[in-house]
């Protein structure tokens, strides 16, 4: 049987590393469910969390928690269970606790990462019956889950902001394809005697040099626009990356058309990957393995 399917969506499920043991995390309804049994998973003799929820100070906290946060909570049974909480007699299980009593601090769930969940404030009162110590490297883990995740979250958020000002502009100033010069800067290498820096990175990346695009799209340019203002994301990335190449070989004593000839090949390449790719789902897999390669140093 499985709890609380009738109100709960399930919704991601994350994993930390707490003294050597993957816990996994399932957020439901916006709110964070650690697995009890993940946990106390390989200890020696059984039923730990059977035997923390028979404890009188167990039945009260989560029962506290419960008259806090769930309004069809059932307090007459709930009474009930602690009245008789530290008896020999007495035992509870998550089911017989949910079943009775409507809860929400705690579920089961089966199949893939199954096994007993509990809210964080729950899960972390258990950490606390496992030892001290279990339960400050448990928050610790936690918080540095969710820091994570609140990173990855403003990186999204602030990519999303940006493709939204770039298409606004393009609808309100009904910008059309603008008009790259039809000119063999690989052959005619004339203009990088006299080509500015700026100038250097636009040939490499764009095809073109500012004064050329200027002359071939008058329109745009008369708004006062240039050819870094039509630059896709994955080109300012690169633009970006350019920049910083360009002024190490400039510390190098590299000839100009040296430098050219590199970051041409440079921008060739990182356009077809980043061209290629998700860059938001790459950096998450990127924050995530930096994540678990933390973990494993401590």
């Amino acid at each position: 049987m499985l709890f609380l399917e009738k109100t709960f969506c399930m919704a991601k499920t994350s994993k930390i590393e707490v003294n050597k043991k993957s816990i996994s995390i399932i957020e439901q309804n916006s709110e964070d469910y650690i697995c009890l049994t993940d946990m106390v998973r390989g200890e020696e003799g059984e039923d730990h969390i059977r035997n923390w929820m028979r404890n009188r100070n167990t039945v009260e906290f989560i029962g506290l928690w419960e008259t806090l946060h769930n309004p069809d909570f059932k307090p007459v049974e709930f009474d009930t269970f602690r009245k008789q909480a530290g008896l020999n007699s007495f035992n509870l299980t998550p089911r017989k606790w949910i079943e009775a009593t409507n809860a929400i601090g705690i579920f089961s769930k089966s199949g893939r990462y199954g096994g007993t969940y509990a809210h964080k404030d729950i899960a972390f009162e258990f950490g606390s019956w496992i030892s001290p110590m279990f339960k400050l490297l448990l928050i610790k883990e936690f918080q540095r889950l969710k820091e994570i995740e609140t990173n990855q979250y403003n990186l999204e958020w602030n990519v999303k902001r940006i493709l939204t000002k770039t298409n606004y502009h393009i609808h309100t100033e009904a910008i059309k394809n603008h008009i790259i010069p039809d000119k063999d800067y690989l052959k005619d290498k004339e203009w990088l005697v006299y080509a500015e820096e700026a100038d250097l990175l636009n040939v490499a990346l764009f095809g073109c040099t500012a004064k050329d695009w200027r002359e071939v799209n008058k329109e745009h340019s008369d708004k006062g626009l240039n050819i870094r203002d039509f630059a896709s994301i994955n080109e300012l990335v690169v633009l970006s990356n350019l920049e910083n190449v360009n002024a190490i070989l400039i510390e190098r004593k590299e000839n100009k058309e040296d430098r050219f000839i590199q970051l041409r090949k440079i921008a060739k390449s990182q356009l077809a990957t980043l061209d290629n790719k998700d860059f938001i789902k790459s950096i998450k897999k990127l924050s995530e393995t930096t994540y678990l390669d933390a973990g494993k140093k401590k």
